[in-house]
């Protein structure tokens, strides 16, 4: 794993200097730019993204490498600015349960960071990966002098919570069958490419048996259910392509 240090300016520690009076290297100019697309940091200024700087490294994670196992000390969070990273509780006879698959844009490991424990999951690149590390001691000072920044960490949070609330809900009250359709309807919505009604494809973003393990599913029953979808003329599967003729008979078929 390549990690580079960002450089700082004395400058950034000064209170909220205004953007015009920064004289940013090109490296923190290229850095608040990436920052910026996270939502986390959308709304602040120049000024109060390039304070993050000092406290900032990049990481490239290639394919299936291990950036933290549990039980690893926590010295700040992780920010995803491409490729995809699997959180997952490992036991020592190497079975494996996915806790989340997650992507650009998302970030992981605040709670944990707040908590001042140890990290309960491990987290490896499912694909070839960059990341931003942010420290938590820079972190919490931006949150002692900013109280919107502190909002916007709570809100994030307890968005995080409601969904995990979702998946345990699917996991106790929904069928297999209704986990899969779900779950094939939630990446439809997300591709970006959304049309509503008629034909669809959809790139499955990693492995059968990962996303069986987010869903709770063994890969056995994960594929007996796309085959029975299949017969029943809901999708058509090519490799890890999955086709639906028709995305307004799918949602129908879950009421």
């Amino acid at each position: 794993m390549n990690h580079c240090d960002i450089p700082c300016q004395e400058a950034l520690r000064d209170a909220s200097p205004p953007a015009d009076a920064l004289s940013l290297t090109p490296e923190v100019e290229r850095l608040c730019r990436l920052l910026r697309h996270a939502s986390l940091f959308q709304g602040l200024g120049l000024g109060d993204i390039a304070r993050f700087a000092r406290g900032v490294r990049e990481i490239k994670a290639p394919k299936g490498e291990i950036l933290f196992h549990r039980g690893d000390a926590c010295s700040g969070f992780h920010l995803i600015l491409s490729g995809q990273i699997k959180l997952a509780f490992t036991s020592s006879e190497g079975n494996e349960k996915v806790v989340d698959i997650l992507r650009p844009g998302q970030s992981f490991g605040e709670a944990v960071m707040f908590m001042d424990k140890p990290y309960v999951v491990m987290a490896q690149a499912l694909t070839d990966s960059t990341l931003l590390h942010i420290g938590k001691q820079v972190f919490f000072e931006e949150m002692n002098g900013d109280p919107r920044f502190c909002h916007k960490i709570i809100a994030g949070l307890a968005q995080r919570l409601h969904r995990l609330m979702g998946d345990v809900e699917s996991y106790s009250l929904r069928s297999g069958r209704e986990r899969i359709i779900g779950y094939l309807l939630r990446e439809e919505e997300m591709s970006g490419e959304s049309v509503g009604t008629g034909r669809v494809s959809i790139r499955l973003p990693t492995s059968k048996g990962t996303i069986a393990s987010r869903l709770n599913l063994t890969q056995e029953h994960f594929s007996r259910i796309l085959h029975e979808l299949t017969s029943a003329g809901l999708i058509e599967v090519e490799g890890r392509t999955i086709h639906i003729p028709d995305i307004e008979q799918l949602r129908s078929s879950l009421d």
